[in-house]
């Protein structure tokens, strides 16, 4: 293992890596995608005054009919499209409607509607819960609805791209409510259908795959497991290696959260991982080099033969060059000293005990 990985080409690039401009925020992850609400020709009539009336407070009489509408025993498909887009969009636009839809009940006629053979139906479901969950005080009305499951299948099987997409964004939110939330979403088998999103899916379906990841796999340690065995780190690495992705700075924290289990740290060797973050550190944004030094630093600990490894690729001289750099945060350059520190005694048999220097940085 010490032979292949260390003797792998590196990939050299003259231009830096960026997500798309991203490199100044102080978070890699901005909120996931929102409702992207599209028609065709034939149903845009009269469509912006909808969306206008939508943008507006609603009644609690008009939303507890539309709710009703949705409950109705023997409703026709055209009343339940109709219900349920203007549910959806009536909590895209107003904060207040979202909290009036939730209390009116809505909730679980629409979770309803996620597992309906109408695709417009389950696709008009998903992203009213979407747009519900943007609210706080409904993630947990959403999660006692029973919407995990349901919304794991749609991400499976939702016939629409958006669908699925916005299945992947509303289990982020419900993530966020705690750990047993991001556990039982686990649990559900969302991970490694996020993790071929994340392989296959299209610019925005890789960022929200990418989005969730990181959230279930915070939430939860057993979710960083779910996510190493379903392969996460290939495409993970792939997209940190690839600065066109605009997705170098999403892909790094979700490895960085991976790479601090023994799983993770020997499945981003295996698949070449070193080479990748020893160019960010040479090459990449402030944030980049940083989260790359902590991962790095993950991988070396405890384990002399990752060491000379990450040595052996020409790590020492762009973190020296980091631990020197007067615009590199202080708790950054003692990241960085522990590393190099580590690096020079590539071949000590074990790190027992932590240096002083990342004790005190932490």
């Amino acid at each position: 293992m010490e032979s292949d990985a260390s003797t792998s080409p590196r990939r050299r690039s003259t231009s830096c890596y960026s997500d798309s401009g991203d490199s100044s925020c102080s978070e890699p992850f901005s909120e996931c995608g929102s409702d992207d609400l599209s028609f065709t020709p034939a149903a845009a009539a009269g469509i912006h005054r909808l969306l206008l009336s939508c943008a507006a407070e609603a009644s609690e009489d008009a939303i507890s009919s539309l709710v009703a509408e949705l409950e109705c025993p023997s409703p026709s498909l055209d009343s339940l499209r109709r219900a349920a887009m203007e549910l959806r969009l009536l909590a895209k636009h107003n904060p207040d409607n979202r909290v009036r839809i939730a209390a009116a009940g809505g909730v679980r006629p629409l979770v309803k509607l996620l597992s309906h053979a109408d695709p417009l139906l389950q696709e008009h479901g998903v992203t009213a819960l979407l747009n519900l969950s943007i609210c706080d005080e409904n993630k947990a009305i959403i999660v006692e609805a029973g919407a995990i499951r349901p919304l794991v299948h749609a991400l499976k099987s939702a016939a629409s791209p958006a669908a699925r997409e916005n299945a992947a964004c509303a289990l982020l939110r419900l993530s966020q409510l705690d750990g047993a939330s991001a556990a039982a979403i686990g649990r559900a088998g969302a991970v490694p259908l996020l993790v071929s999103l994340l392989e296959t899916g299209g610019a925005r379906g890789k960022k929200d795959a990418a989005t969730a990841l990181y959230a279930l796999c915070s939430g939860a340690r057993e979710n960083r497991q779910r996510a190493v065995e379903a392969g996460a780190v290939r495409p993970l690495l792939d997209l940190m290696a690839d600065p066109e992705s605009g997705m170098v700075d999403k892909a790094a924290y979700v490895l960085h959260s991976l790479v601090s289990s023994g799983e993770g740290r020997a499945a981003a060797v295996e698949e070449g991982g070193i080479p990748v973050l020893v160019e960010m550190v040479e090459v990449g944004t402030s944030r980049q080099k940083e989260i790359a030094t902590l991962s790095l630093l993950q991988i070396c600990e405890d384990n002399a033969v990752y060491r000379t490894m990450v040595a052996r690729e020409g790590a020492i001289p762009p973190l020296v060059a980091l631990s020197q750099s007067s615009s590199a945060r202080p708790k950054l350059k003692t990241k960085a000293e522990s590393l190099i520190e580590m690096l020079r005694q590539p071949r000590s048999p074990s790190l027992r005990a932590r240096p002083a220097a990342v004790v005190a940085a932490e």
